[in-house]
This record gives structure tokens, sequence and C-alpha cells, in this order.
């Protein structure tokens, strides 16, 4: 690899793609437009943005680096990705019709409208959106230098100052037609690595002769177990199901059957895309078993093919990690201006000074996030440690207010700490993480139990969720409202 040629073909692109990114949101003049496209994202965008979001850097990196050790379960990824986006899809699509600017505002109008889980939830997704974007930071720091030759922790600092870059000029428009050229080629590429990859080893017969025949039995059930396997596949979906990012795209699409259709499109690519990470990871372990970092065979892959075919996808594939981590990054900063802001202040910014500020604290954001990404260069057990110690207890409320009427705030905060209670215990435990590989199914599992227990024994809600939203879209509004008795048959509040 020309490590210079690289490098002039990445900051060509890079301009190129903030050129983009500039002119489709040159005319914003508001928080809504920079931090959610002003909700009118056309169902080609949400897919294209989907799309870039899941073939990024769990994809790339992390399933083909699984791949690479351990054979067909490199295709778990995929299938817990795809199964969760199309949970999405169905399950809360319809969420969009509530006009909310954040999850936290979600599961508080599950909750009776409660302060104290939007409060907390509001802390647990900031740190959710911090830890998805260190993990593409990490992703895109393998990849620049790998390709440049340059320090993992240096490069992953250069990273972390393209995300500002990246999405500081455009804001949420901007990543949406980002992601949307990238998974283009990112997408293609992938079908070709793994067509060119193959023939370069000798054919299949030559992978099978290499690959340890565990790791070539069904979804490597014969070397992982069948519980690590659909921990791992269940990790994955739960992860797309309470992530912050892939919520944002529901608040910000035009419609509820425009977001849906791009999730189903999305999750039946994905389901299709799950093959070629395996197959790439097996192709090159029969190329070289002894890469010292597991994270590192998808760029290795890179080298059967043509240079210039080679310069495009790495190029593509470092930008996609970067363009995927733009929506958690927007996610997070939306956390800031939505919720903690006004925690702190007891209002929203105004108007004129939330873009000014949605740029401040992006820099906050981004800095935090590349404190996370230095302390791991494993993709896979980075993204699950994180999603089973903070978010199984999220998709837990998630699903339990999405379908539960009498869903209360205790149960939600029963969730939130079983869910992260477990999951430590686990991985305190080595014979216990053993067993489960990954603390993700017991921590749903406990979080479960706590949720409707705890919401048993507590009283029901006392504000309806009527009326829960009316509150919520007048905070975020900024607009005062009128106490009234929250009996049976209460209204919602109104207008002064």
């Amino acid at each position: 690899m020309n490590n210079l040629s690289f490098l002039i073909w990445f900051a060509l692109y890079a301009l190129a793609m903030i050129t983009l990114g500039w002119y489709v949101s040159r005319n914003q003049k508001n928080g809504d437009d920079f931090l959610l496209g002003g909700r009118s994202l056309p169902m080609i965008l949400t897919l294209g943005s989907t799309v870039g979001t899941m073939v990024g850097t769990g994809s790339s990196v992390g399933a083909v680096g699984f791949g690479y050790a351990n054979g067909w379960a490199g295709m778990l990824y995929g299938i817990g990705g795809a199964v969760g986006i199309l949970l999405v899809a169905w399950l809360f699509a319809p969420v969009r019709k509530m006009r909310f600017m954040t999850m936290s505002e979600e599961i508080s109008y599950y909750t009776g409208g409660s302060k104290i889980i939007k409060n907390v939830v509001a802390l647990l997704i900031f740190i959710a959106s911090i830890g998805w974007l260190g993990a593409h930071i990490l992703g895109g720091g393998l990849y620049l230098a790998w390709a440049s030759g340059i320090d993992i922790n240096v490069a992953k600092v250069i990273i972390a100052l393209a995300f500002v870059v990246y999405v500081g000029i455009g804001g949420y428009s901007a990543v949406v037609w980002i992601d949307t050229v990238q998974s283009i080629v990112l997408f293609l590429g992938f079908i070709l690595m793994a067509v060119l990859a193959v023939q370069h080893v000798g054919g299949w017969s030559s992978i099978q002769h290499a690959v340890d025949p565990a790791a070539q039995s069904l979804f490597a059930i014969d070397k992982l177990g069948m519980l690590p396997a659909f921990s791992l596949a269940l990790v994955i979906a739960v992860g797309v199901l309470a992530t912050p990012s892939y919520r944002q795209r529901i608040y910000s699409a035009k419609t509820v059957s425009s977001v849906r259709q791009s999730f189903t499109i999305t999750g039946v690519l994905y389901l299709f895309f799950s093959f070629l990470p395996a197959i790439i990871g097996m192709a090159v372990w029969t190329m070289d078993p002894n890469l010292e970092n597991s994270g590192f065979a998808f760029l290795y892959g890179t080298q059967v093919l043509p240079h210039a075919v080679a310069m495009v996808i790495l190029v593509a594939g470092m930008s996609a990690n970067m363009s995927s981590g733009s929506s958690d990054a927007i996610a997070g900063v939306s956390i800031i201006l939505r919720d903690l802001y006004t925690l702190f202040t007891g209002h929203m910014p105004a108007e004129d000074k939330a873009i000014r500020l949605s740029r401040i604290f992006l820099v906050l954001v981004i800095a935090l996030a590349l404190v996370f990404a230095l302390t791991s260069n494993d993709i896979i057990s980075y993204i699950t440690k994180m999603i089973s110690m903070i978010m199984s207890g999220l998709f837990i409320c998630s699903i339990l207010g999405r379908f539960w009427i009498r869903f209360n705030w205790q149960g939600a905060l029963a969730a939130l700490i079983a869910g992260a209670a477990t999951s430590m215990a686990v991985l305190m435990n080595s014979h216990w993480l053993a067993f489960w590989g990954n603390p993700c199914f017991p921590s749903v599992l406990f979080s479960l139990i706590g949720a409707v227990v705890v919401t048993l024994v507590t009283p029901a809600n006392k504000m309806s969720r009527e009326q829960a939203l009316d509150m919520i879209t007048r905070e975020r509004e900024s607009r005062p409202t009128v106490k009234v008795p929250l009996g049976k048959n209460a209204t919602a509040n109104r207008n002064v």
C-alpha cells in the first residue's frame, strides 16, 4: 500500500464529502434543522443513512475480524443487526407521529411523563452515544493506522478531529447525504472483495482446507457454543433496538411509512450482507493466520483488489466509519441540547442560538468519545460490553413501554438498575462470562423480571399518556402549561 497515495485520495474524498454536506445543509435555520434535518427526510435518504451506519465499523472491522478468528460466526453480527432493524421498523416506526426529539422523551412518555426517568435515561443515552461514537473512532483509527503506517492512538485523534469537521459543518442533513453516497460504495465493495478474496486463495476448497472445521459449522456453533453464538446475535439486535441513532432516524423521517419502508429494506439487505464479512474473514485467515490484530483482517483483505479499487474501498470504508459515527454524535448533541441543557437551565435554548450551541456541544461529545476509544483496540469486545452494561435496560424500557400501558417509572428504574448490575456481575466472573459468551442474555432477562415485578407492586402512573405527550411537547417548544387535575377523566393540559 502506498501510504502517501492513500492519504492524498482520502483528503480529496473527504473534501468532496464536506462540500456535499455544506451544499445540502446551507439553509439551516434552527436546532431542528441541524439535529433532525427538519423532520422531513425522504425514504431514500433514511435508507441510505441506515445502510451506511450498519455497514460501518462493526461490519467491516468487527465482523470481518470475528469471521477471521471464528469462521461463520462472522455472520452473527449481520443476523443480529438485520433482526434488530426489522423489529425497529415494525415495533417503533409509529412513534414518529409523537414528534419526539430524543429517546429520553420517548421513555418518559411511556412512564407517565416522569422527569426522573427522563433525566436518568438522558444520561444513559448520552453515555451510549459516546460509546458508539468511540467505537467508530476506534474503527476509523484502525483503518488510518493500517493504511498510513502512523501510530494507532495518533490515528484515533485524527479521526476524532475529522468528526468535528464532518458533522460540525452540515449537521444531520449532511450526515444522511454523506452516509447514502458512502453506503453504496462500501456495499458494492464488500461484494467485490469477497469474490476476489476467494479467488485469490485458490477457491472455496482452499478455505475449507485452511480454516478450523469447527469454525465452518453453522454460525461456528461447534467452536463458540450454542449459547455464546446466540448471545452475540442477541447483543447486536438489542443494540440496534436501543441505540439512539436509529431512533434519531425515526424522529427525523418524513412519515411513519417512509421510515418503516427504509428500515425493512435495510434489514433484508443486511441479512444478505451477513455472509460477506464471514467469507472475507475466512479468506484472509487462509492468506495469513497470524495477523497481530484480527481487526486488521478487512484491511488486509484489500490487498487482493486492484490498486485503484482497493484505494476506493479503503477510503470509503474509513469514511463510512466516520459517517456512521456522525449519527451517534448528533444523538449525543441532541441529548445535551434537549435534556441536559433543560435540566440545568429549566428551558430550551433560543432558536437563534441552537446551531451555535450544537457545534460547541459536538466538540465536547467527540472529545469524550475519543477518551473511550483510546482505551480499546477490540471492536466486538468494546461493543458487546457497552451494550450489555447500558442498553439492556433501555431495550426493556422501550419494549414494555411501547406495549404495556401499566408500565411506570419505578419499573423503568428497576429495569435499568437490574440490567447494569447483572451485566457487571457477569463481566466480573470469568466462569459466567465463558458460559454466556457476553452478559447480554442474563442482563436482558433480569432487567425484564425486575421491571415487571416492580411495576406490578408499585402505583400506576397518575398522568395519562396523552397528558405526558402534551407536557413533553410544551417543554420542548418552551410553551407554558396550566396544571389540571390528574384524575381518571382529566383532559390534557391546555394552552394559557
